[in-house]
């Protein structure tokens, strides 16, 4: 007589978990929705107001959508700065810094993570203590550096401070230890050097941390705007944040075009971050699923 009872609270908690499951997903969408458009807010006003006239940009209430779309503030902020040399100028710095990055950082995480060396324990600690110091206590030492090697007004001297970073090396480390130790074993045995495992074996099962690094070190570096500014005194060698907030602290930026400008400016500084991340999204996403199988 007993067992019918003791079934029913069985049978009806599945049924409750579902129920409870159908009113918490749309309460979840909902938050996600939310958060999603307190962030892009900014980024859609500065897109908008690109294309806005300066009347729309000074009216009183403001005005999302332009009344009139005009391409007034890019040919004007083209007149106004060598929008062409600062983004080749940007463009370097960061394919190079983010190239030396994926090289050096996966290089290191490799040993870190797959060698028996002395004083690997020891090299990680000092990776891990780079982590925790704020990157604006070193500008002071790496100007005095670069200024001690003429490396000032060069791309070296923009490239070089930033050409590998803890976090990178970090981040290698942790996805290279999750290569099973049996398939380098394997390997070595068939007669493969170090170097032939790191590229042909290690590096295509860790392609997901490379996009990720490729993301953020790239960003980091398109962004960079004090280390480009304490280093470069040459208008000729402004990256495009450099140049951007320089024109923005110019008296004759009202007369010339006004806050339009700079909000076309700052689209166009946005744009090959956005293409970066698109082309990389897959392995992006991928590497932050597996990292949370890990």
């Amino acid at each position: 007589m007993s067992a019918p009872t003791a079934s029913a609270p069985t049978a009806s908690a599945p049924t409750g978990r579902r129920r409870e499951g159908r009113v918490r997903r749309p309460v979840l969408y909902v938050l996600a929705s939310l958060g999603l458009l307190v962030m892009a807010t900014p980024f859609l006003w500065m897109a908008l107001s690109a294309f806005k006239s300066r009347q729309d940009l000074t009216a009183s209430p403001p005005v999302w959508i332009p009344s009139s779309w005009t391409l007034s503030n890019f040919s004007a902020l083209l007149d106004q700065l060598d929008m062409p040399r600062y983004f080749v100028n940007s463009l370097i710095v960061a394919v190079l810094v983010t190239v030396c990055n994926l090289l050096f950082c996966s290089m290191l995480g490799y040993a870190l993570a797959k060698l028996d060396f002395a004083g690997r324990s020891k090299v990680f600690g000092i990776v891990l203590a780079a982590l925790m110091v704020p990157g604006n206590l070193l500008i002071l030492p790496l100007y005095v550096l670069m200024s001690g090697l003429n490396l000032i007004d060069t791309y070296a001297g923009l490239v070089l401070p930033f050409a590998a970073g803890a976090f990178g090396v970090f981040l290698m480390r942790q996805f290279m230890q999750t290569v099973p130790d049996e398939l380098l074993e394997a390997a070595r045995i068939d007669g493969a050097g170090e170097w032939y495992i790191f590229w042909r074996i290690v590096l295509p099962l860790v392609r997901p941390a490379l996009a990720t690094l490729t993301i953020f070190t790239f960003l980091g570096s398109w962004n960079n705007f004090v280390w480009p500014l304490v280093a470069t005194n040459d208008p000729g060698k402004y990256t495009l944040p450099v140049a951007l907030a320089t024109f923005a602290n110019d008296p004759n930026r009202t007369v010339a075009g006004g806050n339009g400008m700079l909000m076309a400016g700052s689209l166009l500084v946005v744009l090959p971050v956005l293409g970066v991340f698109a082309l990389l999204q897959r392995h992006f996403t991928q590497g932050i699923a597996t990292a949370g199988l890990k």
